[in-house]
């Protein structure tokens, strides 16, 4: 299996970062098979693209909520690594804070 899980949607609240705010973040590896995704289906036309980060973020970004990493932006990305056997992502985390 790749990921943890495949997940439809966004379970956590909504976190209202920027471009600008995510690049702020310092990348680091997550594993994949730790990864839920937020999207269920992809475009092979963005897995397929080698400029396919030509205009967006070199990183994925992660969301971290209640214990769990969600892809948020990034799955071609992370099939691209799976596919190249590889079993870290590099992306930038951001952590929510749960409910109280």
């Amino acid at each position: 299996m790749i990921f943890k899980r495949v997940g439809a949607g966004r379970p956590y609240p909504e976190h209202g970062l920027s471009p600008k705010e995510w690049a702020a973040l310092p990348p680091r590896q997550v594993r994949l098979d730790e990864l839920v995704t937020t999207k269920d289906t992809l475009q092979l036309a963005a897995l397929l693209d080698e400029d396919s980060t030509f205009f967006g973020d070199l990183f994925a970004h992660v969301v971290e909520w209640e214990g769990e990493l969600y892809l948020e932006d990034g799955l071609h990305r992370a099939l691209r690594a799976a596919l190249q056997q590889r079993l870290v992502l590099h992306a930038r985390v951001h952590t929510v804070a749960g409910a109280a």
